[in-house]
């Protein structure tokens, strides 16, 4: 059955799941009777759309790092913690979908794995989103998860000094897929570190990584998102459209940007990227 999705299907799809969520966080805001507020927007409004600008132009070009970048910035700006984690998981089925479609119209997805990955990535997703929203503090299993992810970083920087593998098939993606959605709910990030890193470090072609694990996101996402408005309300529009206007902005640009950099060069960024966003982990967590 999954020989019969196309990428045209997958594009196709995307579309409508995200009119739908559109539409159903338009219905949430006229619901609640809050239109008069909802949309009253002052300089800060700038501020977020900037953020959500800088950290899509990173996750679509380097397949990672949203999360911790919209959150860095947005805790720069004053947003409290809960708010911003809200906001971000609400913004990322927008700007992940747009990235996506990106990928796709531009030729960086490769078919057969972003079919592996999807049903596994939401099925992890959902689960660590009403984990963390019911059960779990999702905070004593990040630095676990850093400390991994720190050292993958390492071992990627190395190897963009060695000659490039050959394309090889991505093992174990069923685990990634389901482990990178499970932390990515529980921890507000780590789709892209673990999943990007772990195909780029098996050989693959960071380019169709990047590609292939930026449009699974969307679905990811948006599973994940579903699970968090049962539980969560989100009120904070000013920050959620400013976060997906810069995303929707940036997208496009960080489709073409993987495009244009060489494989080698792209696999030593990747590996600076979870150095970086991993040690602000570390650094925030002991401190």
């Amino acid at each position: 059955m999954l020989e019969r999705i196309s990428l045209k299907h997958i594009t196709v799809l995307i579309i409508a799941m995200k009119v739908a969520m559109a539409l159903y966080l338009f219905w949430g805001i006229i619901n609640r009777g809050g239109t008069e507020t909802a949309f009253a927007f002052d300089w800060s409004f700038l501020g977020y759309l900037l953020t959500g600008f800088i950290a899509q132009l990173i996750d679509g070009a380097l397949g990672m790092a949203h999360g911790v970048t919209c959150t860095s910035l947005l805790f720069y700006f004053g947003v409290s913690p809960a708010v911003a984690t809200a906001s971000v998981h609400t913004t990322k089925v927008f700007t992940a979908g747009a990235s996506g479609l990106s990928h796709l119209y531009l030729g960086n997805v490769d078919r057969k794995l972003l079919l592996r990955l999807i049903l596994p990535g939401i099925l992890g997703a959902v689960i660590g989103a009403y984990m963390i929203s019911e059960i779990l503090d999702g905070k004593w299993i990040k630095p676990y998860i850093t400390m991994y992810l720190l050292f993958l970083g390492v071992l990627i920087l190395l190897k963009s000094f060695r000659t490039q593998r050959p394309k090889t098939e991505v093992k174990f993606v069923s685990l990634l897929g389901a482990f990178g959605g499970f932390f990515d709910s529980i921890g507000g990030g780590g789709w892209g570190p673990i999943v990007t890193s772990n195909i780029v470090n098996q050989g693959n072609d960071p380019r169709e990584a990047v590609g292939t694990v930026n449009t699974a996101e969307f679905f990811v996402a948006f599973f994940s998102t579903m699970v968090f408005l049962v539980f969560v309300v989100v009120e904070s529009w000013q920050v959620v459209l400013g976060l997906i206007a810069g995303g929707l902005l940036a997208a496009p640009l960080g489709a073409m940007l993987v495009r244009q950099i060489r494989p080698k060069t792209l696999m030593f960024l990747v590996g600076i990227t979870i150095i970086l966003s991993q040690s602000y982990n570390l650094y925030s967590w002991l401190f």
